[in-house]
């Protein structure tokens, strides 16, 4: 029996454990491409939503919404929001054009005014229409806009999820980092922590009751994004998704803020 061992073994069992062991922030990066890559090739959404804030001392406003989104496979999402009800912000509709590297694109039309509106990208951490959810995270989340690394397995609910910390690029972000949680059957965020620019916690959102579509999108029925540092919240209620509508880029230009119906 030949007892030499192969030159490829020698040589890698010669090499120092740091550099056989894969880094945390190779393993962060591994688990966001395999997210992504299991919510890739849906092309389009056309979904409803209700929008429920409410403030410090319990008191609620209901806002009713329509989302669309266009997937862009060379570059970020487009997304086309348009807020039906209550009357007074009836017509209002927000465009994002996300970017896989650079500043996203985002328009903001107000009928009242007649007029478009461009959000900067150093206004990005501001409060999109008076909830808890800020312009920047109403963009398509590219894996090119953070760091990553991954921190443990650890349980959230009845799953097991990968707990990995991700650090935005942009820096105009209002979050210095975020913590999340990405359960480890289907890759799906179950929960984001929020740090401010002071690194101090600012806000957890929650993803729940999530169903499957065409056999292989997941997508949560409600989202809870609650600001610790100001006791107010906002509940997103998500209805009648349907995939693959025939949208195109013609549905997403600029002219389509004024006439989205």
């Amino acid at each position: 029996m030949n007892m030499m061992k192969p030159v490829w073994l020698l040589i890698l069992l010669s090499l120092p454990s740091a550099l056989l062991a894969q880094t945390a922030e190779q393993r962060g990066l591994e688990i966001a491409i395999e997210a992504d890559r299991r919510d890739t090739g849906f092309h389009d959404t056309q979904a409803s939503m209700r929008m429920i804030l409410r403030n410090k001392q319990g008191d609620e406003s209901v806002r009713d919404i329509r989302v669309r989104t266009l997937e862009q496979l060379d570059d970020g999402d487009k997304s086309l929001t348009i807020f039906d009800k209550p009357a007074d912000i009836k017509g209002t509709n927000f465009l994002t054009f996300t970017h896989k590297t650079g500043p996203d694109d985002q328009w903001l039309y107000l009928p009242a005014l007649k007029r478009v509106k461009r959000i900067s990208s150093r206004n990005k951490s501001g409060p999109f229409m008076g909830s808890e959810f800020a312009y920047e995270d109403l963009s398509s989340q590219e894996i090119e806009k953070f760091t990553y690394k991954y921190l443990r397995d650890e349980a959230c609910g009845d799953l097991q999820c990968f707990l990995i910390e991700r650090i935005p690029v942009d820096k105009y972000s209002g979050y210095t980092r975020e913590l999340l949680w990405l359960d480890q059957q289907e890759y799906r965020p179950q929960k984001i922590v929020f740090y401010d620019r002071k690194n101090a916690e600012l806000k957890t959102l929650v993803y729940s009751k999530y169903q499957q579509y065409l056999g292989k999108y997941w997508r949560p029925q409600e989202m809870f994004m609650e600001n610790h540092q100001t006791g107010k919240s906002t509940r997103l209620v998500w209805d009648n998704y349907s995939f693959q509508t025939g949208l195109t880029e013609r549905d997403f230009g600029r002219n389509s803020l004024k006439r989205a119906k």
